[in-house]
């Protein structure tokens, strides 16, 4: 994957300026057939644009669970499977491709151009398609979800 990443900031004096604009090289992988670029992240709610540092670097793991990320995932087709829950409210674009949502035996298909909100449920992207599904994710800090008094805790 190649994307370009631009991020404003502000001069000493006050001015807009960017800060970065460069071809984004925080491509990580957390399961085989899943190429994961990395955009920005925050650590706190409301986030902090006077934070010093490179948000893409922050992120260690699938979510913040009090903060944010900003990442477009491309899916091969075959990729292999990863049943999760994050502890965050999940907003997707499906840039390009199709790909299936499997919500506990649900299946959805999301195609180029739909957009998902996921509310912390538990979740498997299939690609059963012949070209790769390209996501842009943003996961955002969410409270647990509680069923009959108990967490649904996050996993995978």
């Amino acid at each position: 994957m190649k994307i370009r990443r631009i991020v404003t900031g502000h001069s000493d004096q006050g001015k807009a300026v960017v800060s970065i604009d460069e071809v984004s090289t925080d491509i990580v992988s957390f399961r085989a057939g899943a190429t994961v670029c990395n955009l920005w992240s925050t650590d706190s709610l409301p986030a902090d644009n006077q934070a010093a540092g490179d948000g893409a670097k922050q992120i260690r793991g699938t979510a913040l669970a009090h903060g944010s990320v900003f990442r477009i995932i491309e899916f091969a087709p075959g990729v292999a499977p990863r049943n999760h829950r994050t502890p965050s409210i999940d907003y997707a674009i499906v840039l390009a491709g199709e790909i299936d949502m499997d919500l506990d035996g649900e299946v959805v298909r999301l195609h180029a151009g739909d957009v998902l909100v996921q509310r912390g449920t538990i979740h498997n992207w299939i690609n059963r398609g012949d070209i790769p599904c390209v996501i842009a994710f943003v996961l955002i800090g969410a409270q647990p979800i509680h069923i009959a008094g108990k967490p649904l805790d996050p996993q995978g």
